[in-house]
């Protein structure tokens, strides 16, 4: 039984649930147990863009280091006004406008690698440029877009079952194959044999540019049905929509367990890693900790989870 425990405890992921179940009962226990079901119902719901934009985060961080995709707002606040410009608010359109977020994401994926290797400049760089390009078109694009969901949709991504969400449901899934993918799949393999040399991936005959560039693609792609989900679940699209996902998806990669080195990811630990950030925010709004305190909390409570998960111990 103990082995057991201490097999658990060693998995990395493992350390973002116990997290997220930490600051959920330091959080019901303040307000006396009030709210305890909603507060989950409501993490579950804000954690699934979360995780959809950080699964895409994670196969690119996974490639190695200084492969980070920084286009990720700039792509789900553009492709959260192109889905409902083309959804105009009519159902029969839903299925149009899910299609145009997927394209204009996976276009802005095409660009990010595009610029990665035919100006070989590091990712990190090429996809912040990017992003201020991105972010402009959005803005000429988007501002003052006043185009609300069409009923269909926004009831499709508020809706719950027992007080689960349907979303979470569907996320769960996609999870899975996202596994699948990453451990079963020449593609999956591939990267994780990229990131832990990319020198050896190349000598083994592993398609390496062509890899790295679907697997950008992949991120954009992912970001693009963000932004539709986003404005679908809030009601209308906004330019600023996707600012909190820069961090937050390089955050729950880490946290989740997977190493910023790269050749080492983790699927599963995206939604414990997901749910403690959002029930960490919660817990210190419910404190009432102002703005600034709450930020370097917010860090200093991330750093600490990262830390007992071993994931600052250098390598020797």
């Amino acid at each position: 039984m103990k082995g057991t425990l201490a097999g658990v405890l060693a998995r990395p992921w493992i350390w973002s649930f116990i997290g997220a179940l930490a600051v959920w009962l330091a959080a019901i226990s303040f307000t006396g147990g009030t709210g305890a079901g909603g507060m989950l119902t409501a993490a579950m719901s804000l954690a699934v863009f979360t995780v959809v934009v950080g699964v895409g985060q994670m196969f690119v961080i996974t490639l190695g280091p200084g492969n980070v995709d920084l286009s990720l707002p700039a792509n789900i606040g553009l492709a959260s006004a192109v889905a409902m410009t083309v959804m105009a608010g009519d159902d029969q359109r839903i299925a149009l406008g899910l299609i145009a977020a997927l394209a204009c994401g996976a276009a802005i994926g095409t660009a990010n690698y595009l610029l990665i290797w035919a100006l070989r400049i590091p990712p990190i760089i090429a996809t912040l440029s990017a992003s201020f390009v991105i972010q402009s078109i959005d803005i000429s694009y988007g501002r003052g877009l006043q185009i609300k969901p069409p009923p269909g949709f926004a009831d499709f991504t508020n809706l719950q079952m027992l007080g689960i969400p349907l979303l979470a449901v569907l996320t769960v899934v996609f999870m899975i194959g996202a596994n699948v993918v990453l451990q079963r799949t020449v593609f999956g393999r591939s990267v994780l044999a990229i990131g832990q040399n990319m020198r050896a991936a190349r000598l083994a005959g592993i398609p390496v540019n062509r890899v790295r560039f679907i697997t950008y693609v992949l991120s954009g792609t992912l970001g693009g049905i963000n932004g539709a989900l986003l404005a679908g679940y809030f009601r209308g699209a906004n330019v600023d929509i996707g600012n909190e996902y820069l961090l937050a998806s390089i955050a729950v990669v880490v946290i989740g367990g997977t190493s910023v080195a790269g050749g080492k990811a983790n699927i599963p630990g995206l939604l414990g890693a997901a749910l403690f950030l959002v029930l960490l925010l919660t817990m210190l709004n419910t404190f009432g900790v102002s703005a600034g305190v709450r930020l370097v909390l917010t860090g200093l409570i991330i750093v600490a989870v990262i830390t007992a998960a071993g994931g600052t111990k250098p390598e020797r």
